[in-house]
């Protein structure tokens, strides 16, 4: 909205009485004058009309008062001009009496009719305005996610169409002093009153026409407003829960099968011991199982406590200066990998990395392991070396590779493919990527069916390191 026709809006914009006064006296001297070169050739009645358009100026542009008045001095000036004999108030023939009446009356009349047409023309264009107003309100406030937040916004808009320096909008009952006039707020039956603040003291008009005509719509926006903040907090919520619910769905799935199945095993072996016909070499192997069983049910059981901090934000980093070698050796040898399983390449000449090296191993362990799970017995793959102000880690396997509409979903927590026969959690790229995010870096996967998956890890190198590199 534009500042100068704001104006208008709360208060009709008409000149000052003096100002009008003096419009009024010009225009009637302006047609007097304009009078004599016209009488000379047309007759001295016709002039009525011209005193006539005086009058319809100055009633639209300064109100039945003065047009009324300037009706008057035309009549007055057209009798002592040019209606003879001139130079005086005297009328000798009875017909200019009747001609000069009908002036007068048709004069008040136009003036009437013209300033009625102003006060409807300045009626509308304050509705129009209104109009836009609350339009802009609606859009400052239905369309805000935060309500608080734009509050600020809509307050100066207020201002702006009221024609002063400023305005406040708050959610809470405020009383006016020398310096405020307050406004209640209806925000709804559930919530305490509102309060529109404007910089006093204000006129008694202008405060009735801002309690009629600009509270109310401001009302209307800012219960819908508050209302749809509600209804979206009550959706965030429910949605919330909804996750919620089926995380612990698939958590309890989760206890059900991978918690009980290595129980179950190591039981069923720990009862076998106790048999006094055992051989020694049966003995060896269920004492080999059970230690498998444990170890699986170990991983596990961190990788759920591991998940859960991570979802907690609790997973703080807590970064030191480690070789990308020493990371991936400690990966390897947490998850026991054998000969012939991996085939690791890094780099000599890769620059040390600042992060915390325990989550980046238990992060690498969790590739690793996944790789060796989905190679299909062929050996992995594993290079690192530096690209640019990264550590790019490539765990490479020749499984039976990934559809591209799941490359994304893999990394979710407990999710599972169909045609996944690996009797994994689905938890450790889930914990892989929240520990490599925590530290700066980034995971993604690429694939081809039938042709491996790739797992890219990408790690940020410090600005010491980029700028002595260069």
């Amino acid at each position: 909205m534009d500042r100068a026709g704001t104006e208008t809006l709360l208060r009709p914009a008409r000149p000052r009485f003096a100002v009008g006064a003096v419009i009024a006296v010009a225009a009637v001297a302006a047609v007097t004058l304009l009078g004599y070169p016209i009488r000379a050739v047309a007759p001295t009645l016709s002039l009525a009309v011209v005193y006539l358009l005086a009058v319809i100026l100055v009633a639209a542009v300064c109100g039945r008062a003065l047009g009324i008045a300037a009706a008057v001095a035309s009549a007055l000036a057209f009798n002592f001009f040019h209606v003879t004999p001139t130079g005086t108030f005297t009328i000798a023939d009875g017909e200019n009496w009747v001609a000069l009446a009908i002036f007068f009356v048709t004069a008040v009349a136009i003036g009437t009719l013209a300033d009625l047409a102003r006060s409807r023309t300045i009626d509308a264009e304050q509705r129009r305005r209104e109009a836009d107003l609350a339009a802009v309100l609606a859009r400052e406030l239905l369309g805000a996610t935060d309500v608080d937040a734009a509050l600020p916004p809509a307050a100066a808009h207020v201002a702006e169409a009221v024609g002063v320096p400023s305005a406040t909008i708050v959610l809470h009952e405020a009383r006016g002093d020398a310096h405020h006039v307050a406004f209640t707020l209806d925000a709804g039956a559930q919530r305490r009153p509102a309060t529109l603040l404007l910089p006093g003291p204000l006129p008694d008009e202008a405060r009735a026409r801002i309690a009629e005509r600009l509270v109310p719509p401001l009302e209307a926006v800012l219960r819908s407003a508050l209302d749809r903040q509600t209804l979206q907090r009550e959706v965030v919520e429910t949605r919330a829960l909804r996750r919620s619910d089926e995380l612990k769905t698939a958590i309890l799935r989760a206890v059900s099968h991978d918690l009980r199945s290595p129980l179950t095993s190591i039981i069923t072996s720990a009862d076998a011991l106790a048999s006094p016909v055992l051989r020694d070499d049966e003995r060896d192997e269920l004492v080999t199982a059970i230690g498998q069983d444990a170890r699986r049910l170990t991983r596990l059981v961190d990788q759920l406590l591991d998940l859960s901090r991570l979802q907690a934000g609790a997973a703080e980093p807590r970064p030191d200066w480690v070789a990308v070698p020493e990371l991936l050796t400690g990966a390897l040898q947490a998850i026991n990998a054998r000969d012939g399983e991996f085939r690791v390449s890094a780099d000599p000449e890769t620059p040390l990395v600042q992060l915390d090296a325990g989550q980046l191993e238990r992060a690498l362990a969790n590739v690793l392991e996944n790789a060796r799970q989905h190679s299909g017995g062929h050996e992995v793959s594993v290079r690192a070396r530096a690209v640019g102000s990264r550590v790019v880690i490539r765990v490479v396997d020749r499984g039976a590779g990934i559809p591209a509409t799941e490359l994304e979903r893999i990394f979710e927590a407990f999710y599972r493919r169909r045609d996944d026969r690996t009797g994994g959690s689905g938890l450790g790229l889930a914990v892989a990527r929240g520990f490599i995010e925590a530290n700066g870096g980034r995971i993604f996967a690429e694939s081809l069916p039938g042709q491996g998956t790739s797992l890219v890890i990408e790690l940020p190198l410090p600005v010491r390191v980029e700028e002595s590199a260069r």
